[in-house]
């Protein structure tokens, strides 16, 4: 009989342990949800925050709020959002640049990704265009390397600012291609077009939402896209691989991180009900005509590929030489 005992007291200690989490699972969420952006309202980010939530809300039977916390390149938002409450009402909407490049370009950074916050979803990926002035005599990214390296130093490239993917993209594509292009930051990508438009700058590389408009309006010429597929917005673009560029497959992302702490049952939840909305067709249709393409990943998948992007995007900022306060 004491071998009975014993397994029905194990059993009920596990019963016991697992009722509280059980009983998060079902009372999250007890209010409505916010979303934290890092970024002023109006950017790419915001509008993907935007397409998500109402349907998101559907799912969790609360509303899903958007709030911004803006500032130095994310941080301010993802500052705000690790030190929340881990009860999963306060989360993350973050893109490339707040979970794996900031970790390398700020010296003293307030957050650590996989020690701060606790992964949820990845809910996209968006390609880069690679875009020239259409004065600029190369009509292939192969032409753009014959002549860049036909004169070294010659051509410039803008971004949105140092330490950004407009930033490392190009500086990645220069080490791929042996050649010397020089880099010109601006204060965000709206006075960088203006100068790729009128000719100051030579060439940029930038989400394809942004640069798609410019292209399609024939103020600019798309050489390649940075993915390893074509995108439905540029489908007449070739891929940087396609253009002989073995293995060049980079592209920005979206995802959302809650608080380090949160149940997981509670990360399964939101996970599961973030997969459902990027299941549902409109959502879908709307994302890629907003020129990100829909690509879950459940909390756990998300957690490993940030611990692998964070080196690669680490070895980048490093090549490039830039380092912010």
């Amino acid at each position: 009989m004491q071998p009975r005992r014993l397994m029905l007291g194990a059993l009920a200690a596990l019963a016991l342990a697992g009722g509280p989490l059980a009983a998060q699972a079902q009372a999250f969420p007890s209010k409505p949800v916010k979303i934290i952006i890092g970024f002023p309202a109006g950017g790419p980010l915001d509008a993907h925050a935007r397409l998500l939530a109402d349907e998101l809300g559907k799912r969790l039977g609360q509303p899903v709020v958007i709030d911004y916390k803006a500032g130095a390149g994310g941080t301010v938002g993802a500052e705000f959002v690790a030190k929340s409450e881990p009860d999963g009402h306060t989360l993350l909407m973050a893109n490339t640049g707040t979970m794996v490049i900031n970790p390398a370009v700020y010296s003293k950074l307030s957050y650590q990704t996989l020690k701060d916050f606790a992964p949820v979803a990845r809910t996209a990926q968006q390609p880069l265009a690679l875009v020239v002035n259409p004065a600029v005599p190369a009509n292939s990214v192969a032409e753009l390397v014959k002549l860049a390296k036909s004169q070294p130093g010659r051509l410039n490239y803008g971004s949105a600012g140092n330490g950004g993917i407009s930033h490392l993209v190009p500086e990645m594509f220069k080490q791929a291609t042996g050649t010397f292009i020089v880099h010109i930051p601006y204060r965000g990508s709206a006075p960088a077009f203006t100068d790729l438009i009128a000719g100051q700058v030579q060439l940029m590389a930038e989400s394809v939402p942004q640069a798609a408009q410019y292209v399609k309006a024939g103020k600019l010429r798309a050489l390649a896209v940075t993915s390893r597929e074509r995108s439905a917005a540029l489908p007449d673009t070739p891929t940087l691989i396609e253009s002989g560029l073995m293995g060049f497959d980079v592209v920005g992302f979206y995802g959302v991180l809650a608080p380090a702490g949160t149940p997981r049952p509670v990360l399964e939840k939101l996970s599961g009900a973030f997969k459902a909305v990027l299941e549902t067709p409109d959502i879908r249709t709307r994302m890629v005509s907003q020129g990100a393409d829909p690509a879950f990943l459940d909390h756990e998948a998300f957690r490993g590929f940030l611990a692998t992007e964070m080196p690669r995007w680490a070895a980048a900022v490093k090549a490039s030489g830039t380092k912010l306060d």
